[in-house]
């Protein structure tokens, strides 16, 4: 399992600033979301612990250790827009990263190295609910099994922390249910420490074990270059979801016996945040 810590970290774009004075710290297999308005530099706090962005000032530790300067194998990411290749079949498209860590020069696997390869990927494929598609190609699929692709493409390197922009955002409500089931299975069933972010409050409540805030403070808005934004509200999901089990499994199968955390009065027309007291009640 793996913990995230993140000390004082700044994010600056010359003389802009984005975001300010960050602390938080992400314990081993949490589910975190992080919420805000647009441009409030959630995206830019996910790029910088993929190592795509690095901080202007502070520090970004994974188990205690400096974050690596470039992406890692150990940090899959899904993004909004589908990282699919549309020349690659679903099996290919999954096997490939396979490939590209196996043999560094050539691209590809031969043999008995490449059988094992497509058949981890098989069981990738399968867990995300593609079994029956893995010789179709990208255009062939609909949205939501394109990101279900895409979630098969991060974990087929069983990565420890997965990162999600917005990636569930462009899918049709009824779909976006069955990928939010599909997203809490892999995660109970596996060590992942998660970070999402998303502009969907109840999605956030749904699927976080805790949910993160960014938002401007109000001297932002008189000289907006001069301040970032700031973490407003850190709170923890109640009532908390179970740990990798069997229990956890039978939580996942039987949706009707859980209360999701999803109150009528977030929405659209709702407040931008909600208090520890309103996610309680």
């Amino acid at each position: 399992m793996t913990t995230i810590t993140v000390q004082n970290v700044w994010k600056e774009y010359g003389e802009r600033v984005v975001l300010e004075s960050l602390n938080i710290e992400i314990l081993p297999h949490a589910f975190v979301a992080l919420v805000g308005p647009s441009g409030c530099g959630k995206t830019t706090f996910l790029r910088m612990l993929m190592s795509m962005e690095r901080p202007t000032r502070g520090k970004i530790l994974v188990d205690g250790e400096p974050l690596p300067p470039e992406p890692t194998a150990e940090r899959g990411v899904v993004f909004q827009r589908y990282s699919v290749f549309p020349h690659l079949t679903v099996l290919g498209n999954v096997v490939l990263g396979q490939e590209f860590s196996g043999s560094r020069i050539t691209g590809r696997l031969f043999g008995t190295a490449k059988r094992r390869a497509v058949d981890a990927a098989r069981d990738i494929i399968k867990a995300v609910g593609l079994g029956e598609a893995e010789k179709k190609y990208p255009a062939q699929l609909s949205g939501g099994m394109q990101q279900r692709l895409a979630l098969a493409q991060a974990l087929i390197k069983r990565p420890k922390i997965l990162l999600l922009d917005e990636p569930f955002g462009a899918l049709d409500p009824g779909i976006r249910g069955d990928i939010h089931e599909l997203m809490l299975k892999l995660w109970l069933e596996t060590e992942m420490t998660v970070v999402m972010v998303t502009h969907d409050l109840p999605e956030a409540f749904r699927l976080g074990t805790r949910v993160i805030a960014f938002e401007r403070t109000p001297r932002a808005t008189i000289e907006p270059h001069r301040f970032g934004a700031v973490i407003t509200h850190d709170i923890e999901v109640w009532p908390p979801k179970p740990t990798p089990s069997a229990a956890a499994r039978n939580w996942i199968a039987h949706p009707s016996d859980r209360d999701v955390p999803m109150a009528p009065s977030i929405g659209r027309d709702a407040p931008a945040f909600v208090s520890t007291e309103t996610v309680a009640s």
